[in-house]
């Protein structure tokens, strides 16, 4: 199994994380809409896992966002990120897995990259004590889980390693780390498609 920052490192000598943008512009367009809904207030964005940066792209027009900010273990995607993006949005070239956070967020997004992590619940244990404000929101979108079938085979398709776990379980990883008001449910559910899974929950301020 090759590791996953170099399969995505070669997708873009390809092209093909033109292709990832396209396909996942709805379940995130929804899960942005949803953390941003009744927004009033300045408020900073991480995009974890960000790419080629363009979900961050387009949440540095929202004049709200005061910081933006996207994390990527590719240098080929933090390099193309950087050539697309203007100077309001900032990279950082980091393995997911060891990246300590050095600044906390009102929001956290990340599409398609927790299951590809050594211990995810680690990580979201990580983001919950250091990397959101408090009262801050952590958003996730996972297209490879046990109820989409289409996705078992995907492993070895790409041939690298992919962690599988049911929407339960995943749910339970953002309760046991301390996680409140969490919720899931599937985004751009259709026909032929049981839709991206998507995981949302909340750090209470601690008075």
């Amino acid at each position: 199994m090759r590791k996953a920052t170099d399969v995505f490192g070669e997708w873009v000598a390809k092209g093909k994380d033109e292709g990832m943008e396209k396909n996942h512009s709805r379940p995130v367009k929804e899960m942005i809409d949803f953390v941003l809904s009744n927004k009033e207030e300045k408020f900073s964005f991480l995009d974890l896992g960000c790419g080629n940066g363009w979900v961050l792209r387009e949440i540095a027009e929202n004049p709200l966002c005061y910081r933006a900010v996207g994390i990527d273990g590719s240098e080929n995607m933090i390099t193309k990120a950087n050539s697309l993006s203007s100077d309001n949005i900032a990279y950082i070239l980091e393995d997911i897995n060891s990246f300590n956070f050095k600044e906390k967020y009102d929001f956290i997004h990340s599409m398609e990259v927790l299951y590809y992590l050594d211990n995810p619940k680690e990580v979201l244990e990580k983001i919950l004590t250091t990397g959101l404000e408090d009262n801050g929101i952590l958003i996730i979108g996972i297209d490879h889980y046990y109820e989409n079938t289409d996705s078992h085979s995907w492993q070895k398709q790409v041939g690298t390693k992919m962690l599988m776990f049911n929407e339960l379980e995943w749910v339970q990883m953002f309760k046991d780390v301390g996680f409140h008001q969490v919720s899931s449910w599937r985004a751009n559910r259709h026909q032929g498609w049981e839709g991206t899974l998507v995981i949302t929950g909340k750090k209470l301020s601690i008075i």
